[in-house]
C-alpha cells in the first residue's frame, strides 16, 4: 500500500491508504476525499481532479503530457507549477507519503 495525503480545501489533512498501481484520484475517490469530484472518471476529459502536488515529489513524477497540460488550462482553480490531474498520479512504493492539496473548486 502506499499512503497519500490530502489536503482538502478546509485544511483537513486525510491520510489515504491507496493499491499500488491506482491512481491518486482513485484513492481519494475510494476514501471519500473532498474536493475531488473527477466527473469522468479518469478518462482526462475534464480537469476535476485537478490537485497541487507537494514540491519535494514532483520532480520524480512522470512527466506531464501535452493532453494533461492542455486540461489543466480548463481547472476552475488557479493552476500553479504545482498543477496536476491526479488521475494521471500514481501510486507506486516510490510516492509513498506523497502529499497532495486538493483546490477550493473543481467545478
Amino acid at each position: 500500500m502506499t499512503k497519500i495525503i490530502f489536503t482538502q480545501a478546509d485544511g483537513t489533512r486525510v491520510t489515504v491508504d491507496a493499491s499500488h498501481g491506482d491512481s491518486v484520484m482513485s484513492a481519494a475517490l475510494a476514501s471519500d476525499v473532498d474536493g475531488i469530484t473527477a466527473e469522468y472518471g479518469g478518462n482526462m476529459m475534464c480537469a476535476t481532479c485537478h490537485v497541487y502536488v507537494e514540491e519535494s515529489v514532483a520532480d520524480r513524477l512522470p512527466a506531464m503530457t501535452d493532453d494533461e497540460d492542455q486540461m489543466l488550462a480548463w481547472t476552475s482553480a488557479p493552476r500553479t507549477s504545482a498543477s496536476r490531474l491526479s488521475c494521471r498520479l500514481p501510486a507506486t512504493e516510490e510516492f509513498d507519503g506523497m502529499a497532495v492539496t486538493v483546490p477550493e473548486s473543481q467545478a
